[in-house]
């Protein structure tokens, strides 16, 4: 069983409830997109899951069809109730009452140490969440959240693709991302004003580990991309000693910031050393 777009709005109607602009509320309702999200996720029988954002349930009763364990969080309280009486008969979910940027990860997830987090993200914190799991939740070894189209691209984007960003760097640099589908407006209710897409997002330990010995590297990012229409050499110049841009290769600083790779900002990051604050004061 799965909610229609019908199904929704008479679970909203009936309780006199409404999607809450505040939480960017917007209730997936197309069957084919929440069997296609669970079918991703590749969970059975044994598996963990941990929904954020659970709504009405539509997406959760999908990943409780497989079987496997899911923990449904809700900040909604008057979503809550709603949730459980949706799973109800489902001996398989948990339905928790937190909001996800407050979580005791530690509790939430126990002793458990392979969860795949599957979400519909409402927009405004789909970004910061991504990165907090990443930095410090070693227990989510998989990731699929749907989240805007524009921000799917910016996280998956290559070098050199439409996108790349100081996020995909960023994030790229602490795992494998993938755009995997994309979700039209019309898949939720209420219809948001841009369309979605679902995002893979794989936690890269030994990779992440290499940028977190690099210190240096999240400021020289920041300036770099602050700059991004310029070149590496003219953008960073104003923050790193010429005596260490001398030292870099010239035609990886004739490059701008978003065609670099990962592997190639952590070798610039280590030719350039930390930012001056003399130059940075200039």
């Amino acid at each position: 069983m799965t909610l229609s777009r019908p199904a929704v709005r008479d679970l909203l109607t009936s309780r006199g409830l409404a999607p809450r602009r505040d939480l960017g509320q917007n209730f997936v309702a197309d069957p084919n997109t929440v069997r296609r999200i669970a079918h991703l996720a590749g969970v059975g029988a044994g598996d963990h899951v941990l929904e954020i954002g659970a709504g009405l349930g539509s997406l959760t009763i999908a990943l409780a069809d497989t079987g496997a364990a899911v923990t449904a969080v809700e900040v909604d309280h008057g979503l809550v109730g709603v949730l459980a009486e949706v799973v109800g008969g489902y001996a398989n979910v948990t339905v928790v009452e937190a909001d996800a940027t407050r979580l005791d990860w530690a509790t939430l997830l126990g002793d458990h140490d392979q969860w795949v987090l599957v979400a519909n993200l409402p927009y405004n914190i789909a970004t910061p969440l991504v990165a907090d799991v990443l930095d410090g939740v070693p227990a989510v070894r998989r990731m699929l959240v749907m989240v805007q189209r524009e921000v799917a691209e910016r996280l998956a984007a290559r070098p050199k693709e439409e996108g790349r960003s100081l996020l995909s760097v960023l994030i790229q640099l602490h795992a494998t991302v993938r755009r995997r589908f994309g979700v039209p407006a019309g898949a939720f209710v209420p219809p948001p004003k841009v369309d979605s897409a679902v995002v893979e997002i794989v936690p890269d330990a030994a990779r992440a580990e290499r940028a977190r010995a690099r210190p240096q590297l999240t400021a020289l990012l920041k300036f770099a991309f602050q700059a991004r229409r310029k070149t590496l050499r003219r953008g960073l110049a104003d923050h790193v000693d010429e005596a260490a841009l001398a030292r870099a290769p010239a035609e990886v600083l004739a490059r701008r910031p978003e065609e670099l790779s990962e592997e190639e900002w952590l070798a610039l990051a280590d030719v350039l050393g930390a930012p001056s604050d003399a130059c940075a004061a200039g």
